[in-house]
């Protein structure tokens, strides 16, 4: 019975071990051949004594408005315009129908104003809250099925915000 406790234990930590990589996998692939969306944001100055200095990202396209009933989750329904800027046309519970020069981002209902789009979070280096104070855009790297990662924030020139160290 000893024998099949240790089994049992070194087969659960290789399967962990499996989903832990894919999972590091499938986001390294995602901010390789994702595309990059910039969507406008507005911070809101948070501070974590127990994780640091981070913002509380609020997307402008994450609420809700007139839309009363959408899924709890679904899909963004976006289009770009000629800066790489992204723009609300619709929440959808399918990833179709899509019509031309549409793009999906999925999202999770966080209460009936708002949406989650899984990047709502910006951390940073303690002290620099002030590089990041100005920031316009949230720069999300996007799947074609909808699935996002938080890659950067941008300033009003659609510039990345960079913290050199002094």
């Amino acid at each position: 019975m000893e024998k099949y406790k240790k089994l049992i234990i070194v087969v659960n930590i290789a399967l962990v071990l499996i989903a832990f990589n894919y999972s590091i996998y499938k986001n390294e692939k995602l901010l390789k051949e994702g595309s990059t969306v910039l969507f406008e944001l507005v911070p809101r100055d948070s501070r974590s004594l127990m994780q640091g200095d981070y913002m509380v990202l609020n997307y402008k396209n994450s609420t809700i408005g007139d839309t009363v009933d959408i899924p709890n989750r679904g899909y963004l329904v976006f289009e770009l315009d000629d800066r790489g800027i992204g723009h609300k046309i619709r929440f959808q519970e399918a990833e179709e129908p899509l019509h031309q020069n549409e793009f999906i981002l999925k999202y999770t209902k966080r209460n009936n104003w708002a949406v989650n789009f899984g990047a709502e979070s910006f951390f940073f280096q303690e002290g620099h809250a002030d590089y990041y104070a100005d920031a316009k855009y949230g720069a999300l790297k996007i799947a074609e099925d909808g699935k996002s990662l938080l890659v950067g924030l941008y300033n009003e020139k659609l510039e990345k915000i960079n913290v050199e160290e002094e």
